[in-house]
């Protein structure tokens, strides 16, 4: 019995149906699955409706942090003066329309942040029980460590009078200080405030951080505390 072999397939127009015989592979070229992501992913920033500027938006949309412009440079296949300048003209634009949200530049990065002249409704909000707050000790043991660090648990105590251990962790916990080293002499552990201490406070450094009067007690009356505590 001879091999039957597979019926030629007749030329057909682009509207007619073709079958293919089962034994028979289609020409295809494999397609590596990075191929596809790149394809996917590709695109040119100018192509989106609100063009660089609305795709440096979107992408501010969805940080739970600060993101630096080289990271947004990166995601958006621009020069980081481009992204900059994008983002700095944002800012003039919420500004300029009375937005209640504004563009700021903290702890190396760029975040979207509610406008200070809308603080009263935020804060209703929040003491609404929206959020956890920090106790009144938390609030002062980290005032403390904000302004003398790096400094230890001891020193800390000395000035506010109390044993701070607990709360010192608590604030750890919270990501708020973190452990910056130990003393030359003794040995004891040194804290000090993170980088989410200052996004959480909308700072760009430490140095912009208040003035310390009339809030608390000058430097050299907290060391005067602190020395006497030790003694």
């Amino acid at each position: 019995m001879s091999e039957q072999q597979p019926e030629p397939v007749a030329a057909a127009g682009p509207d007619a149906a073709v079958e293919v015989d089962a034994g028979v592979v289609a020409d295809e070229t494999p397609v590596e699955p990075e191929v596809v992501a790149e394809e996917q992913i590709a695109f040119d920033v100018n192509d989106f409706p609100g063009g660089a500027r609305g795709a440096i938006e979107a992408v501010l949309m969805v940080v739970d942090e600060p993101v630096t412009e080289m990271a947004l440079a990166s995601a958006l296949e621009l020069p980081v003066d481009d992204v900059r300048s994008h983002l700095e003209k944002l800012e003039a634009e919420y500004a300029a329309q009375q937005r209640g949200f504004t563009l700021r530049s903290v702890a190396g990065g760029w975040r979207v942040y509610s406008r200070s002249d809308y603080a009263p409704v935020v804060e209703k909000f929040l003491l609404d029980g929206q959020q956890a707050k920090l106790t009144q000790a938390s609030l002062e043991t980290l005032a403390v460590i904000a302004y003398r660090q790096p400094i230890s648990r001891s020193r800390v105590s000395a000035v506010r009078g109390v044993n701070v251990d607990g709360v010192v962790r608590t604030l750890v916990n919270r990501g708020l200080i973190e452990e910056l080293g130990t003393e030359t002499e003794g040995g004891a552990v040194l804290y000090g405030t993170t980088a989410y201490f200052l996004q959480r406070l909308g700072l760009g450094s430490l140095d912009d951080l208040p003035a310390l009067a009339p809030y608390l007690p000058e430097i050299d009356v907290l060391d005067e505390i602190a020395e006497q505590g030790r003694g």
